[in-house]
Order: C-alpha cells, then structure tokens, then sequence
C-alpha cells in the first residue's frame, strides 16, 4: 500500500488537479479529436481523471488497471471496428495510459503507445498540458490513418468531447 499515493488523492482537491484543463484546452482538445476522426476509422476517447476512490486505492489499483476500467465504463470497445482508442491521464498520480481495442492492438505495438504516453507526459512535466495532448493526438491519428484509413462509411461512434471524472 502506497501510502503517500493516497494522501495525495486525498488531500489534493479534484477541482486543483482538474485546473490544468481549462474550457479553452477541451475545446482544442475537442476539436482536434473531431478532426482526427475524420482522416480514419479509428475512435478516439479522452478522459481526464483528478482523485481516485478510497477503496481504489486501498485496493492498490494501478493507473493501468484504472485505464483498462474505464476503458470498459465507456464502453470505448463497443464501435463497429473494434477500433476504439482510450487517452487516459491520471492527474493525481502524474500518469497516462493508452488502451486500444483488439482491433488496433494486433497491429500497433505497445512500444508505439508507450513513445506516445512518454512524450505527453514530458510536455506535461513541463507544464504544457494542450500541447502534449495535441501532439498525442496527432500522433495516435498517424497510427490510425496507417492501420485504419478513412473509408467511404467512417461513423463517429464515440464522443468527441474529453471526459472528466
């Protein structure tokens, strides 16, 4: 049990971790998602998480499992292609996860995802929050444009519009 881990999700308030993606930034972010799908037929889900629940962490939840979680609770596996795509950034614990569906997973290597999740998290540390996020979606759109090229039926399956927990 990580106890410094936890203080911090308790001590720190949602609203303060939240503070780094103002209105503006999930317009962009919004917009930039809304674009990509346009170039493929791949289905992009950003989520922004602040604090975790109690029981998540006394439960010794990693930001991985918690990824895979709401990959799940979205239902970002549900599109016709199997090609739905998770951002998730755990702003508490300073960590981001990708988590693609089985359709993107057999043709894009975890070491692509990792490059991608390292680079955010670098322009994160260096307090540039839009534009790692923005480059992590140009990068992923690259991936889907590779392995799901736009199509003459390309359905926006999913939203859009980041999520915040």
């Amino acid at each position: 049990m990580n106890l410094i881990r936890i203080a911090k999700h308790l001590v720190i308030p949602d609203w303060w971790a939240h503070r780094v993606f103002p209105k503006h930034v999930l317009e962009r972010i919004n917009a930039a998602v809304h674009e990509s799908e346009k170039s493929h037929r791949g289905e992009l889900c950003f989520v922004i998480e602040g604090d975790l629940e109690l029981s998540a962490l006394l439960g010794g939840i990693t930001t991985r499992q918690r990824a895979e979680d709401v990959f799940a609770q979205m239902r970002v596996w549900d599109t016709e292609e199997n090609s739905g795509v998770l951002i998730y950034v755990q702003l508490i614990d300073h960590c981001i996860e990708i988590v693609a569906d089985r359709g993107i997973n057999g043709k894009v290597d975890r070491s692509e995802w990792n490059t991608i999740c390292e680079t955010m998290q670098s322009a994160f540390h260096s307090g540039r929050y839009e534009q790692g996020s923005l480059e992590a979606i140009k990068a992923i759109t690259a991936l889907l444009q590779t392995h799901f090229p736009s199509g003459e039926e390309n359905p926006d399956e999913l939203p859009n519009r980041p999520i915040r927990l």
